[in-house]
């Protein structure tokens, strides 16, 4: 089958790989009909991954149709639309079997599309391991576009606004406004709150944050402006999209008192200069995690389906499969508009 691998830095390559396949009794093989490219995806795409492994399939966001159950599938079946969970667990103990994969017992939660462990999503067809856990039909009266987003951004744009503490009338700051950073200003007022301010380097991203009803900050200026705009008590909630030391600073900057700072950007610098003493004076609740997707779905489900949330309107680009080097190198460079690259198989 035709698949995107990744083999090194800004090193993407459409090509052939063998053949996805059931290979155990709690699995499911999917036709993939349009996978996502993720902000994650690019460590892998600018060398910095999360495994030293070169050669295996990429990505983690996928929708399609079951062309394969195996025997113990109980819940699927052959010609059922599925989304899958980029967040993958064991189907086995308690915690994954609600969806929590974070708190998954043994330890074996995962992602697609990281090394040759388990294969990514970027490909003509997937499998899923213990499908009844890590995919779902895709809910009545939602598109293909809708569900893929359901995959994986726009759940972690709702952990990222939950864990931010938003409440009803708050003051909420984002950092980043890619995909995940502009549906989590679309969540922040539907969570309630009354004031969402915006700040990225990429006048396009501010712009299209300023039509979601978000108050732009000039690069540079963020926390003097903000502080003008509350009187000196800057933002009671934060939530930081992208995991640059640079965001990451700003975030806290733009916290005021008792604020709370939600990371929900990947660090690659593994040794990110916490200040301390300034947590401390502002009395900060600092707060990041991995994303169980599925254990939001019931909360999103509805949201969407009603127009509350549209987080198809991120997409910015369909492709074909075939010109997924070419896609990840626009989403890179953040060339002709690039925000949320769809590549259909």
């Amino acid at each position: 089958m035709k698949a995107l691998t990744y083999h090194a830095a800004k090193d993407i390559r459409f090509e052939t790989i063998p053949d996805a396949k059931v290979t155990a009794p709690h699995a499911a093989l999917v036709r993939v009909k349009a996978c996502g490219i993720c902000g994650s995806d690019l460590h892998i795409y600018q060398g910095h991954g999360f495994s030293d492994d070169v050669g295996f399939c990429v990505g983690h966001e996928a929708v399609g149709e079951i062309v394969e159950v195996g025997a113990h599938v109980e819940s699927l079946k052959v010609g059922d639309r599925v989304m899958i969970s980029a967040s993958v667990g064991c189907g086995l103990c308690a915690p994954c079997r609600a969806g929590d994969v974070v708190r998954c017992d043994r330890n074996a939660g995962g992602c697609y599309g990281l090394s040759h462990a388990l294969p990514g999503c970027q490909a003509e067809a997937v499998m899923v391991p213990h499908a009844d856990h890590n995919a779902a039909l895709i809910p009545e009266g939602l598109t293909y576009d809708q569900a893929l987003m359901l995959t994986d951004n726009l759940p972690t744009a709702y952990l990222g606004a939950k864990n931010a503490d938003i409440r009803p009338g708050g003051t909420v700051a984002v950092v980043g406004l890619g995909p995940i950073g502009l549906m989590a200003v679309e969540i922040a007022y539907a969570l309630g709150a009354s004031r969402v301010y915006a700040a990225d380097l990429v006048p396009e991203r501010r712009a299209m944050a300023e039509k979601l009803g978000a108050i732009a900050l000039d690069p540079g200026d963020e926390k003097a402006l903000l502080k003008e705009h509350t009187r000196g008590a800057l933002a009671g909630s934060v939530i930081e999209a992208v995991g640059a030391d640079a965001t990451l600073k700003l975030a806290l900057q733009l916290a005021g008192k008792q604020a709370t700072v939600s990371t929900i950007g990947v660090n690659q610098t593994k040794q990110f200069p916490f200040p301390m003493a300034l947590a401390f004076n502002k009395g900060l609740t600092f707060r990041t995690s991995l994303c169980s997707v599925m254990v939001h779905w019931p909360d999103l489900v509805p949201m969407v389906r009603s127009g509350r949330l549209k987080p198809e309107a991120m997409i910015s680009h369909r492709m074909p499969l075939a010109d997924g080097a070419h896609a990840y190198a626009m989403f890179n460079d953040r060339r002709d508009g690039a925000l949320k690259m769809v590549l259909e198989c």
